[in-house]
């Protein structure tokens, strides 16, 4: 809670930044603020004047002070070095230090699940990787690359360059009113954006984690030596076999080398081939080479399992009219 006094409302909370050209940071710090409880109806103080910051409850981005405990959080100060942690070791911009302390009362509060549990850390942490942290590190400066790499293309439609686009240009009529109404503006894209995400994550992204996990919980029952996941329902399933495998430290003598779902089309099924990192093409144990290629009756032929469809051509995933098709194959595969 804020050790300041009301701000210059008289008893209604006010939220201090500074005035002129915006950034994506502080737009998105101001309205995950304003998602909070105690700063609902807080008014916006947009100045860099410090007797009006002064009695601002919370400022963001101006002040040249970080101190959570008085509600400042500035970045732009000699010294400052603060991080999300974490692993990450990119410099906070104010979005990243607002999203650092209040994140967690967001998504809880957004979930309907207690701050503590442990729902609301997972999110927390894929927020950060997924969407703070490339606006920390564009309004710090940090290169995406190495300095020594070009890229082969400029990008100017990220959420940073977005609203950058909606400051008023150089020969355009420009107040600090005009300056005002662009900041809502702003604030509303970079929010609705976080929101829209943070929902994404938490309907779309947790579900399919949970698919994937109870496979990985019973894979020793669907072969001895899990080597074999059985998805019961299809879900991206990729990013989260990676992680959980890291998380959960399996040798890589038991990491799964094939994945059987069922077509999102429905009816068939898929034997699909683990690859060898998440992006690679490689496998770590591609489908059978004599099965490449062959289709339908001529690989139930081959393989001797009936309903097989097909094996593509590099090997990196096969179906079978049946789930019990697609796991003969997956296990003909195995001991190939």
């Amino acid at each position: 809670m804020s050790t300041f006094a009301a701000g210059p409302a008289g008893g209604v909370k006010t939220i201090g930044t500074h005035n002129g050209t915006f950034h994506a940071d502080e737009a998105l710090a101001v309205y995950l603020l304003k998602q909070l409880p105690e700063y609902k109806n807080a008014q916006l103080v947009r100045s860099r004047d410090p007797a009006k910051l002064d009695v601002c409850d919370i400022v963001v981005d101006v002040g040249a002070i970080y101190d959570p405990a008085k509600n400042r959080f500035d970045h732009h100060q000699r010294g400052f070095t603060e991080v999300f942690g974490h692993g990450y070791v990119t410099k906070l911009s104010s979005a990243g230090l607002v999203y650092k302390h209040f994140g967690k009362e967001l998504i809880a509060q957004r979930i309907g699940k207690p701050a503590t549990d442990a729902t609301v850390e997972l999110l927390w942490l894929k927020l950060y990787k997924e969407f703070i942290e490339s606006i920390d590190g564009n309004d710090n400066g940090i290169n995406q690359y190495p300095a020594d790499i070009d890229p082969k293309y400029r990008l100017n439609t990220g959420l940073s360059s977005r609203v950058a686009h909606l400051n008023p240009a150089w020969n355009q009529p420009s107040s600090p009113d005009v300056y005002d109404s662009q900041f809502a503006k702003a604030s509303v894209l970079t929010g609705t954006e976080f929101f829209e995400r943070l929902d994404y994550y938490a309907n779309a992204w947790l579900p399919a984690r949970d698919v994937v996990k109870r496979a990985m919980d019973g894979r020793t029952a669907v072969e001895p030596t899990g080597r074999i996941l059985v998805l019961e329902t299809f879900a991206p399933w990729k990013e989260h076999l990676f992680e959980l495998e890291e998380e959960t430290s399996i040798p890589e003598s038991e990491k799964a080398l094939y994945v059987l779902y069922p077509d999102e089309n429905g009816g068939a099924w898929r034997v699909q081939a683990v690859g060898a990192s998440p992006d690679s093409f490689e496998s770590r144990k591609a489908l059978p080479e004599p099965w490449r290629g062959v289709r339908d009756d001529e690989l139930s032929k081959l393989t001797g399992i009936p309903g097989c469809i097909f094996v593509h051509a590099s090997g990196f995933i096969g179906g079978n009219k049946t789930k019990e098709g697609a796991m003969k194959m997956a296990k003909g595969a195995l001991e190939f």
